[in-house]
């Protein structure tokens, strides 16, 4: 199995922090985002790893992972950075991280292990988190939705009450090929412009929509997203008062 980081954006809303660097090089408890992606990834028995760059890329130089480089990262979103590196997808089952969050060797064990083509990563109590990073949870949250199965029935709509999030999607995914290859067809029945914008929750409700099943895997031990310098503040601030554990 392959282990696949989407570090090809920028990360705006981080402000002065990534004008010289890529989000993933932000610093938390004293280590990279990147640093401690990559830790869990191999404590988990990922050996091979790959990172679709973009902006910055030449900060990733000399690494010992394979680079899929999107050289149009301005214009497209995640999917396409993603597609860079489709060679791995169908080939391999390949483990999907975003750039911007940390989390624990043993939520992508649990991950690697879970049955099911497409499986994704959630917190069910995400509301804690939340509550320390925005003063209204639900401002920032998006509509999660659960088959009495476990399979996601909903994803990534603009929730009106707590009862429509039943856990965070939390930016860590599992692909089969066979499911690489569903994606494909979904997405190349989109138009050109909408395939560039496509964001990965934007996918997941697409698949759902086009039939394609969805496992979900609760998270394990401690995990966080950094998409702003007040995140950053809020969970240094978790970190020092024990609300979160750091696994590294």
């Amino acid at each position: 199995m392959k282990g696949i980081i989407l570090a090809a954006g920028r990360g705006s809303r981080m402000g002065k922090m990534t004008e010289a660097q890529p989000k993933c090089m932000t610093q938390l408890n004293g280590k990279t985002l990147l640093s401690m992606q990559l830790k869990s990834l191999a404590d988990a028995g990922i050996t091979q790893i790959g990172i679709a760059t973009g902006y910055k890329r030449n900060a990733f130089s000399g690494m010992d992972v394979t680079l899929f480089n999107n050289d149009r990262w301005q214009e497209t979103n995640m999917v396409s950075s993603l597609a860079h590196a489709s060679e791995w997808l169908k080939s391999d089952e390949c483990i999907i991280s975003y750039a911007d969050i940390f989390y624990t060797a043993e939520t992508i064990r649990r991950l690697t292990k879970a049955p099911g083509d497409l499986v994704i990563s959630f917190d069910p109590d995400w509301d804690k988190i939340w509550s320390a990073r925005f003063e209204d949870p639900l401002s920032d949250a998006e509509t999660f939705k659960l088959r009495q199965d476990g399979t996601l029935k909903e994803i990534g709509a603009r929730p009106e009450t707590m009862n429509e999030v039943e856990g965070q999607y939390m930016g860590l995914l599992k692909f089969s090929p066979q499911s690489w290859g569903e994606v494909e067809k979904v997405v190349a029945t989109l138009p050109l412009d909408k395939q560039d914008s496509l964001d990965m929750t934007g996918l997941l409700n697409l698949l759902i929509k086009n039939g394609v099943s969805i496992s979900t895997v609760p998270v394990y031990g401690s995990w966080g997203e950094i998409d702003s310098e007040e995140d950053l503040i809020a969970y240094e601030k978790m970190i020092a008062d024990g609300s979160i554990n750091m696994p590294f």
